[in-house]
């Protein structure tokens, strides 16, 4: 087998087993928490770090401007995108707080953190959720295959079932575009 199809192969047995796994439950109360939150003036704010920093960026790029349909813009804030925020918190606190800072100052009650950890144990992405948790929102986490430290702070875990850094990430890219396209079929009513 060429290096490419076993690439291909491991890339669809995470999906697979995530199939398995059936997150339908999870996915849904994602969905569902990221409707009610925009319908209502909160904010959904997206966090990452690396490679789930450009998905958080995607998200709010789908969601902002459009993924399937001509319709309005949702309040969708991608944290890691302000590079003076991150660059003058980080240098002046560290970047730990990087996130939980920018979820201080844009988040509130009844709004949603969805935060992206391949390892669940990214230190700026549970500091984002422990302040989300103490503001009262919703706190959705795209991580591995266990959740990592990240799952304890977690109201609704989406997880992929491996522990290969880019095989998680093309499973949460899946998991995302699918709570893009139903977000926006439900606001839009259809």
């Amino acid at each position: 087998m060429s290096e490419l199809n076993d690439y291909l192969v491991r890339s669809a047995a995470a999906i697979t087993a995530m199939v398995e796994r059936d997150l339908t439950a999870e996915m849904e109360r994602a969905v569902s928490a990221v409707v009610t939150a925009l319908s209502s003036g909160k904010a959904l704010l997206v966090c990452g770090n690396g490679g789930s920093a450009s998905d958080a960026i995607h998200i709010a790029g789908e969601l902002v401007g459009r993924f399937l349909k001509e319709r309005k813009a949702y309040n969708v804030i991608a944290l890691p995108a302000n590079a003076a925020v991150l660059t003058a918190w980080g240098n002046d606190y560290g970047f730990d707080t990087v996130f939980s800072r920018q979820v201080e100052a844009h988040g509130a009650a009844g709004g949603v953190l969805l935060a992206i950890s391949t390892s669940g144990n990214s230190p700026s992405i549970l500091a984002a959720a422990e302040q989300a948790r103490m503001m009262g929102m919703t706190v959705i986490c795209l991580t591995g295959d266990t959740g990592g430290k990240l799952a304890p702070l977690t109201d609704i875990l989406l997880n992929v079932p491996s522990t290969s850094t880019p095989v998680i990430q093309q499973g949460h890219l899946c998991l995302y575009h699918h709570l893009c396209e139903v977000v926006e079929a439900r606001l839009s009513n259809g």
